[in-house]
This record gives C-alpha cells, sequence and structure tokens, in this order.
C-alpha cells in the first residue's frame, strides 16, 4: 500500500509541474496516465462506476465551487485565481492508493487561501486522532469542530473510507460526527481521510453528468486526502505532500 500511495504522491507532483491559467484538465488527466502506467501502475479511477455511466478519466479534476469527482475536458481550462481539487488513485500490485491535494492556481483572494489552509490543517487534526483504541468518530469530530470554528462548512454526503485491496472498504470515515462514537480503531488498519470543506454551507448536489458534486451555494471547496495506517500512539501516513510542495515551493500562495 506504500508503494502504491507513495506513486499518488509522485503523480500528483507530476500534475503541478503543468497547473497554470490556461491549461486544460484533460491535458493534467493525460499526464497522470502516463506516468502512472510508467511506473507499472494501474489508474484506478478510470471506468470505476456503474456500468452505464463508468468515470471516464484518470483524475477527479474539481475547480472551485466543485466538490469533487469533476470530469477532465478539452474544454475546461484553469484560469488564474481559481482553486482546483486533484483526486488521484492508482492500484499497483494489487493494492490501492487514493489521496488528494487541492492548489492554487497564480495568486488566490485572502479567504480562499485561508480556506485551503485551513482544510489541509484540518486534515491532520483528524489524523492525530487514528491511533489504536480510539474510535472514528474521534477523527472524524476534530476535522468538524476546527473547521466549523473557523466558520466553514463540513460536508455530509461524502465520506472517507477503508483502503487496502479495493478502492473503498469499510469503515467509513465521515468528516463529522460525535467522538467516542462508530468503529473501534484497530492497530494495522488502513484507512483515507480526507476532508472537504466549503466556504458557505455545507449542502451539495450532483450535476446531470452524474460524478461532478457541487456546492449548491456555487462557494468554493477545498479537499486533501492521505493514506494512513492506524497505529498505537500514532498514526502513519503512506502518502505524503512533499513531492508537490518541492515543486510548488516558489509560486504565490506556496505557503499554503
Amino acid at each position: 500500500m506504500r508503494t502504491s500511495a507513495q506513486l499518488v504522491s509522485q503523480t500528483l507532483a507530476e500534475v503541478a509541474k503543468e497547473i497554470e491559467p490556461g491549461v486544460t484538465t484533460a491535458k493534467l488527466d493525460r499526464v497522470a496516465e502516463e506516468f502512472i502506467k510508467k511506473q507499472g501502475g494501474r489508474p484506478a479511477f478510470k471506468g470505476y462506476g456503474p456500468e452505464n455511466n463508468p468515470f471516464p478519466g484518470t483524475l477527479c479534476i474539481s475547480i472551485n465551487e466543485e466538490v469533487v469527482h469533476g470530469i477532465p475536458s478539452e474544454k475546461r481550462e484553469l484560469k488564474e485565481g481559481d482553486i482546483v481539487s486533484i483526486d488521484c488513485g492508482v492500484e499497483k500490485n494489487g493494492y490501492f492508493g487514493d489521496h488528494a491535494y487541492t492548489f492554487a492556481v497564480g495568486e488566490c483572494d485572502p479567504e480562499t487561501v485561508k480556506l485551503l489552509r485551513t482544510t489541509l490543517e484540518s486534515l491532520y487534526k483528524g489524523i492525530e486522532k487514528a491511533i489504536h483504541g480510539n474510535k472514528i468518530g474521534d477523527i472524524s469530530h476534530a476535522v468538524q469542530t476546527y473547521c466549523e470554528d473557523e466558520g466553514y462548512g463540513v460536508v455530509r454526503d461524502l465520506v472517507g473510507h477503508g483502503l487496502g485491496k479495493s478502492l473503498h472498504e469499510d469503515p467509513s470515515v465521515p468528516n463529522f460526527g460525535s467522538p467516542g462514537r462508530g468503529n473501534r480503531l484497530r492497530s494495522g488498519m488502513t484507512l483515507a481521510v480526507e476532508p472537504m470543506i466549503t466556504l458557505g454551507s455545507y449542502k451539495v448536489k450532483t450535476l446531470d453528468d452524474g460524478w461532478t458534486v457541487i456546492t449548491q451555494d456555487g462557494k468554493n471547496a477545498a479537499h486533501y486526502e492521505h493514506d494512513i495506517v492506524v497505529r498505537e500512539g500514532k498514526a502513519e501516513i503512506l502518502s505524503t505532500f512533499d513531492y508537490i510542495k518541492e515543486i510548488t515551493k516558489n509560486r504565490i500562495n506556496a505557503d499554503i
């Protein structure tokens, strides 16, 4: 699983090299697919879902008010000031990696930068609670309270999940809930923790394409995700954002 998670981390960094105003989301998708295949992996999202409407891309690319599951397109170009959440899944050697990062495109307004920073920080607040003997609700409560205390919406309709030999496994890992509730965490459990946080209401809706989830009020949303292993005392993070940070370190808003 560490190998698969690290491949996703490296793929997101390859995509980060291309993020700039004017680039199409289809180009970002091609970069990711080519890189994954060269490394001996398989794009986990492409073809995933119902038989009558499988997801068509390697990446979920969600811009601004799109929360998750945005479909790559030749017609969609990134613009200065956009934020773009990129979610990537990989299968290699029978195990899955799945995590996400929200990028600023050029210079974003301070309100949006704060949203990104708070969402990222909430991810680590949740991971701090992913230790042996705690419960799922401890992770959920940590994310929820951290974000709601800053005035943000915490999406209810979409949650994190278990991860391993399948892309989505039990248990579900909500970003809202009560401490001490839910499944008990055991050392060795592998989870994808993924806060999805909005500037306004937590309410979302799905577009007619059957995939793209957007905020009902049209306000921006951010999404970060790590793959972790529950351990005694401190969770182990299998994925990393270090490759991304190396690529983006000289950009505007690089301190997010």
